[in-house]
């Protein structure tokens, strides 16, 4: 439903079922080779290949009120976690890193037309594994619903592809400081989806952003870095040059858009 505002309403009431593939593909190369050293990393595969959810547990992903598009709003954690123990059964959202940007969930409205709603989002989360922790990246996903219906026409929730993961490892168990060996690789396929994946190709928005718009005003719910307008340095230099002010440079080894280093 749209309102005077240009504010949609966003709902599930149907009580069909989705069926959900999961997919964890095996890590194959990463350094160290923890992978090949830690039994529970090496053997880390999708729990429950296949699953089927209520539409309900998919409210989660919408707004209590109407929004706009590029409007975001939190997730709810509960059908998450429900959601992502079909990927494995110990998920955590509460980052056990965290110096405080790590944590959250969020989603925001990318397009619409009258009939579909295309909501996009962004979530941490690791697994944890017996004596250490699964650290992916990000997930990222889209939730396609049916407006009439108020039915699920689409899910997918992934890591996204050429991502990083970290893992911390408690391979010293005699160890008597309980100190954590860390590793990072790149992701393998790890994915949920499900829903009439078929229908997507003839779905036209009237209304909408563009996908790099959304994935940054994701980011910018985590990261204050990322509420920065950066420009590149040669453009920096020449406004310096300019302007006759001073440039601040930082070297920084690893990302600050994500959870991985």
């Amino acid at each position: 439903m749209e309102t005077a505002s240009n504010n949609i309403t966003l709902n599930l009431n149907s009580d069909e079922k989705v069926t959900l593939k999961g997919i964890i593909e095996p890590i194959e190369d990463m350094s160290p080779n923890f992978h090949e050293e830690w039994d529970a990393l090496a053997n880390l595969r999708v729990h429950e290949p296949e699953k089927e959810f209520s539409t309900s547990v998919f409210h989660a992903f919408l707004p209590n009120n109407p929004v706009a598009i590029g409007e975001c709003w939190q997730v709810e954690e509960t059908g998450v976690l429900e959601l992502l123990r079909q990927l494995n059964p110990e998920p955590n959202l509460d980052m056990h890193i965290d110096i405080g940007d790590s944590s959250g969930l969020w989603a925001t409205l990318l397009a619409y037309n009258d009939q579909q709603a295309h909501v996009v989002f962004r979530i941490h989360a690791e697994f944890a594994l017996t004596d250490g922790w699964f650290t992916p990246s990000h997930f990222a996903g889209d939730l396609i619903i049916d407006q009439t219906k108020e039915d699920v026409v689409y899910f997918r929730l992934h890591v996204p592809e050429g991502k990083w993961f970290d893992v911390n490892w408690k391979k010293y168990k005699d160890d008597s400081d309980f100190v954590y060996s860390t590793a990072a690789g790149v992701c393998p396929q790890i994915e949920l989806y499900g829903g009439k994946q078929d229908l997507l190709k003839d779905i036209e928005y009237n209304t909408f952003i563009t996908q790099e718009k959304a994935e940054h005003i994701l980011l910018q719910q985590f990261y204050k870095s990322n509420q920065i307008e950066w420009i590149p340095f040669g453009e920096a230099y020449e406004t310096a040059q300019a302007e006759q002010k001073p440039i601040h440079v930082l070297s920084i080894d690893g990302p600050l858009d994500d959870e991985a280093c």
